[in-house]
């Protein structure tokens, strides 16, 4: 992929470009506790963002996006947003909030190229804020450490491309590791690498169904979720957010609830404690204490949260019967996207090809394998 994006960059430019990258990410869980000031516990995947790009001697901006095949020129001043081309607001929000941090910038040509699905909840956004970062801090020789690059890729999406994500994807692509599970505290934006074990492969399934209800659904859940903390604080103040909330005391509020409310808060305070025990299994080396963990969370999104879909949920029961899958569960915002899956190291050809003829009976559609 390094070499497409030199190749691409070459036949629109011309000229030898450097090349940077950011990488893709799968949950292995902690799902929609993000916003609720909790916990969660990604990995990178194989699959990368790339941008070519090679310096200019004014203020002006070419790029290039090759997924949509499409271009965009802008000024370092002169950053819009841009309803047409969507993907050029995560180029621009980078540069503005790079100017408002004060950094002088040269323009730039630039071509982005890449392999992580869009569209799949692998988050390919956030890949490509950072991969753009990095190719203006290597091309202007700005000084940020990973953690600063993560807050301004944070930045850049929220403020400029004006979506309200949290942290945990630009951690991820920042300061994420191949073969290690990075701890994030939400709240507090603690953080750590853990190693995982050698034995066992992360797998991620993709549904290939497009997320078309995701949106509306992570809006209602987070007003939701916002509706049981204002019940509850009325008698515990001390309560800020789910993340307050522990599963004693979900019980003694439990009759406060209307029932969609329960079910929501018992997911999130639920799956808070889920990430911190998977967390403590990944330090013992308990490999099926983790994937246990896994299911029950598929199990908490699916009834409880009501995220999941036929598609995810057959391609988590597809897996039960399987000795060699420790674990399986959607991961993502919901509703199409992909589960992610703990498999025996040397199983994962024969259950790649396992898993794409179960799905295909199951649901008439073609699946995607991916490797963390």
């Amino acid at each position: 992929m390094e070499s497409k994006a030199r190749q691409l960059f070459t036949e629109v430019y011309g000229g030898q470009p450097a090349v940077y990258r950011a990488p893709g990410r799968v949950n292995l869980i902690g799902e929609h506790t993000d916003y609720n000031d909790g916990y969660v516990l990604p990995t990178p995947i194989d699959r990368h963002v790339y941008v070519a790009a090679q310096p200019r001697t004014d203020d002006r901006f070419r790029v290039y996006a090759a997924d949509f095949q499409q271009r965009k020129e802008f000024t370092v001043g002169g950053t819009r947003p841009d309803s047409k081309r969507p993907w050029s607001n995560y180029v621009q929000g980078v540069v503005q909030v790079l100017r408002e941090e004060g950094h002088s910038l040269k323009g730039a040509d630039m071509a982005v190229t890449g392999d992580v699905p869009l569209g799949a909840g692998l988050s390919s956004s956030a890949a490509l804020l950072i991969a753009t970062l990095r190719a203006l801090q290597g091309m202007n020789e700005l000084e940020l450490d990973p953690v600063e690059a993560a807050y301004l890729g944070r930045r850049a999406e929220n403020e400029v491309v004006g979506v309200q994500c949290g942290i945990m994807d630009h951690f991820v692509a920042c300061l994420g590791e191949h073969g290690r599970a990075l701890f994030i505290d939400c709240r507090t934006n603690e953080h750590r690498l853990i190693d995982m074990q050698p034995s066992h492969r992360v797998v991620v399934v993709n549904t290939m169904v497009q997320r078309k209800l995701a949106d509306s659904a992570y809006n209602e859940r987070r007003a939701e979720c916002m509706e049981a903390v204002s019940i509850i604080s009325r008698n515990d103040p001390e309560v800020k957010a789910l993340r307050d909330v522990f599963p004693e005391t979900l019980v003694e509020h439990w009759g406060t609830l209307p029932a969609v409310i329960q079910r929501r808060a018992r997911h999130v305070v639920t799956e808070n404690k889920r990430v911190l025990d998977a967390t403590g299994c990944l330090e013992a080396g308990d490999v099926e204490g983790l994937g246990d963990l896994m299911y029950d969370s598929h199990d908490s999104l699916r009834y409880d949260y009501e995220v999941s879909c036929d598609e995810l949920d057959a391609l988590v029961d597809a897996t039960m019967d399987i000795d060699e899958v420790v674990g399986a569960r959607m991961t993502g915002a919901g509703f199409g996207g992909c589960t992610v899956n703990l498999v025996e190291a040397g199983y994962v050809g024969e259950f790649t090809e396992k898993i794409k003829e179960r799905y295909r009976r199951a649901t008439d559609n073609q699946a995607e394998v991916y490797l963390a």
